[in-house]
């Protein structure tokens, strides 16, 4: 048997180790295993090895508390500081605006004062005048239905006032055909059936809060304000009228206008007192302005041939 040949060794057939399931993840499995990079980590132990590890989280907290505060402080000082030097110089510019309202109301009130020296004066020259050429009376009368001078007499006090609570953004019932959104608040058009009732009963002159009606007067709106003759008004509104007194109140009532007024009151809260007066005053017309109306001298009458 010694001469028999043995079977050569077959090295392939050698047991082989085996291999890690991860080792195609080598870069992965580095970077799962060195998750702190060498500097870092390197920095971090010497620190540690000095004694100079990172501060503890609740003593950071703390730090950034107290410099938030520092800054808050900071920043409330530098405010109250401006807020000191900027108030005399406030102070200052609100005292002189004060001042420049007060010389414009009293400059007003001495225009005012002129205006009515010179309306009284003008008066007095046309009543001369009126009288040397025989046309007091007519001229007087012309001069009171004209609303150039002033009128008292018996008549009536009417004043009307809006819905209580009511305001330009409110709301109510909606009136019909109409684009107001508030129904409590007196419109332009509400004075104006008023005041044609007023006259249709026999009115002889009319003002409404100081305001005098002439041909010439125009109740408009500007916005939620009433204006009459380009000057606002606020409510309540006083309107006085001069005539019969005993009828004047009655028959604007039994009205349609009248009629109107009492709707806006029982449908809509729009209130208003009516009562009598044994004599009211009325100012003057602010401005009587005539653009195309003309005087013409009367001719001297042809004697007969």
């Amino acid at each position: 048997m010694s001469g028999m040949s043995q079977p050569p060794h077959n090295r392939s057939q050698a047991p082989k180790p085996s291999a890690r399931p991860d080792a195609s993840m080598s870069l992965l499995t580095h970077v799962m295993d060195h998750s702190l990079d060498e500097g870092y980590a390197e920095a971090s132990a010497r620190r540690e090895a000095e004694g100079t590890a990172g501060l503890p989280r609740t003593l950071k907290s703390k730090l950034a508390l107290a410099a938030g505060l520092v800054l808050a402080a900071m920043v409330v000082t530098l405010g109250a500081a401006q807020t000191q030097v900027s108030a005399p110089v406030l102070a200052k510019e609100r005292q002189e605006l004060i001042g420049r309202v007060q010389v414009a109301d009293e400059r007003a009130d001495g225009l005012e004062q002129d205006i009515e020296r010179l309306r009284a004066d003008v008066a007095r020259r046309q009543r001369q005048a009126l009288k040397q050429h025989g046309g007091g009376d007519q001229g007087q009368l012309a001069t009171l239905l004209s609303g150039a001078s002033e009128v008292r007499g018996p008549g009536l006090k009417l004043v009307v006032d809006d819905a209580k609570g009511s305001s330009a953004a409110g709301g109510g019932k909606p009136r019909e055909n109409t684009g107001f959104s508030d129904t409590g608040r007196l419109r332009d058009r509400d004075l104006q059936r008023i005041v044609n009732g007023l006259w249709q009963a026999g009115a002889e002159a009319i003002s409404i809060n100081g305001q005098r009606l002439t041909a010439l007067s125009a109740i408009r709106a500007a916005g939620d304000a009433i204006l009459v003759d380009n000057r606002p008004l606020v409510p309540p509104y006083e309107v006085l009228a001069v005539g019969d007194k005993k009828r004047l109140g009655t028959l604007f009532q039994d009205s349609v206008d009248g009629q109107y007024l009492h709707v806006l009151q029982e449908s809509y809260g729009i209130r208003y007192s009516l009562s009598p007066a044994d004599e009211v005053r009325l100012p003057a017309a602010s401005s009587l302005t005539v653009r195309t109306a003309t005087a013409t001298a009367e001719e001297p009458k042809k004697g007969a041939s």
